[in-house]
């Protein structure tokens, strides 16, 4: 296949971003990043190290007119890697403005500079969220009738009712699941899924929505408190410290490894219109409960034991695991690095950036 010549990548010179770049930047002529460098996700507000040289980098905010019309003056975009958002699932609950300017403004913003300049991308790529879908279905067990049991109540968090009764939860799949988001956050990635739909099918650009998993892996955010538990956990337990478990430890979610996520854009590229139209689920397939990644991480580090502490936060979902099937037969593509393999990753790149560990290895 002949690589389009130039892919403009929002949000590109973060933690995904990074990642995507180093895995295909090479192959297109030019790679363009458009990333305003948050503070909350990058202290220095310089160019990342890991950003490959290839990548044009593009200081400025997506919501900005003005930053879109001086960007496409010089940039005919033939794909474009839709990364930019603000990602915090219980921060967006205080900051719900700050998540729908970012999310779906900057996305509608994004739409109509293409606009005015008479722009149509052969292709877009959306990393929307498995926040979506919310807590998504659950199987009665006596009967296996399938329900939306939807977001769970102060009263049934305060009395230690983590489940819903006489109900299991069933993985999430885009061809029949219907989103019922429980967070600002996975609202707004609804809205921009919907926004992009309707622009492209109104001017024959390709579009390919990937749902994904709770990401981790090198190159996360060691500075933002919203970037996911896997770096969290493993900051307290290279300390030393006994990890805490929110409500009984058996909270459920799908940790895809970073590069796994990278492999799963560059296949959704190669596809082209061949993933027209098409909401796929990258994941692993596989559930873990928090209290299982917290034992890992901790045997690890030789941490003391996690401790159930029975907290729980506004917002969050019981269970969110996913099905691949469809994913893997329209892309070609599967995850490789269990969660074992990525976990033993993800400490040796925090030892590198953090120093040596306060523990010896168990």
């Amino acid at each position: 296949m002949n690589a389009p010549r130039t892919a403009l990548v929002t949000g590109g010179a973060g933690f995904i971003g990074v990642a995507i770049a180093r895995r295909f930047a090479q192959t297109f002529d030019r790679w363009v990043v458009l990333d305003s460098l948050h503070p909350q996700v990058h202290a220095s507000g310089e160019r990342p190290a890991e950003l490959v040289d290839a990548a044009e980098l593009v200081v400025g905010d997506v919501t900005s007119a003005a930053v879109w019309d001086e960007l496409l003056a010089g940039v005919l975009p033939e794909v474009v890697i839709h990364l930019a958002a603000e990602t915090g699932t219980a921060q967006s609950l205080d900051e719900a403005s700050r998540h729908a300017e970012a999310n779906v403004v900057g996305t509608t913003r994004m739409l109509d500079a293409f606009t005015r300049h008479g722009i149509v991308p052969s292709q877009i790529v959306l990393s929307s969220s498995r926040a979506v879908y919310g807590e998504g279905r659950w199987s009665s067990e006596e009967t296996g009738a399938v329900s939306y049991p939807g977001q769970r109540t102060h009263a049934q968090l305060d009395a230690g009712e983590w489940d819903f009764a006489g109900a299991a939860a069933v993985p999430s799949s885009a061809a029949s699941t219907v989103p019922h988001p429980t967070s600002v956050y996975g609202a707004t990635k609804l809205a921009q899924e919907n926004v992009l739909a309707a622009w492209c099918g109104s001017r024959d650009a390709a579009l390919t929505v990937l749902r994904l998993q709770n990401v981790y892996g090198p190159g996360q955010s060691l500075i933002n408190s919203y970037t996911g538990i896997v770096s969290l956990f493993s900051q307290l337990a290279r300390e030393g410290a006994s990890i805490p478990v929110y409500e009984d430890g058996l909270i459920t979610r799908d940790f895809v490894f970073i590069e796994d996520v990278a492999s799963a854009f560059e296949a959704a590229v190669l596809a082209g219109g061949g993933a027209d139209g098409r909401t796929l689920d990258v994941g692993t397939g596989r559930g873990a409960t928090i209290l299982q990644l917290a034992t890992e991480i901790a045997a690890y580090h030789g941490a003391p034991a996690p401790h159930i502490c029975g907290a729980y936060r506004d917002g969050d979902v019981r269970f969110a695991g996913c099905t691949i099937d469809e994913t893997q037969r329209v892309l070609g593509w599967s995850p490789e690095h269990s969660l074992t393999q990525g976990i033993a990753a993800l400490q040796s790149w925090i030892d590198a950036e953090l120093g040596s560990p306060a523990l010896g290895r168990a």
